[in-house]
């Protein structure tokens, strides 16, 4: 079950030059940063860094919320979805995969322990 939009993810070419700007911006420190993703809560949502991409060429994937990750990609592969990239534990439990509507559109999922669903009510 897609429970709400959770994460959109910018990829950047300096991670840790990105990381200082976006502390700037939002005014406040990174909740998870990792040499592979730093993750910044905002009003219940996470603003995320990669440092892997071309910035602008293939825009943000938005991230959607679930309890179960692997549940709901197979659901989604069933409603004719494919995997571009499947779930993976990218750590404290944070579950991600990626997978293609049947137009060709990327459709980020993501199952985060860390996120509290009785602040968003």
């Amino acid at each position: 079950m897609i429970q709400g939009l959770r994460t959109v993810i910018y990829p950047v070419t300096q991670l840790s030059e990105a990381t200082e700007w976006y502390r700037r911006v939002l005014d406040k420190a990174p909740y998870f940063d990792q040499p592979f993703y730093v993750g910044f809560e905002v009003g219940g949502f996470e603003l995320g860094l990669v440092p892997d991409g071309v910035p602008g060429s293939a825009g943000a994937t938005a991230y959607w919320g679930t309890p179960d990750a692997r549940a709901e990609v197979a659901r989604l592969e069933g409603l004719g979805a494919t995997v571009e990239s499947p779930v993976e534990d990218v750590g404290d439990g944070i579950k991600v995969a990626t997978i293609r509507d049947p137009y060709g559109n990327l459709f980020g999922i993501i199952e985060n322990p860390h996120f509290d669903l009785s602040k968003l009510a």
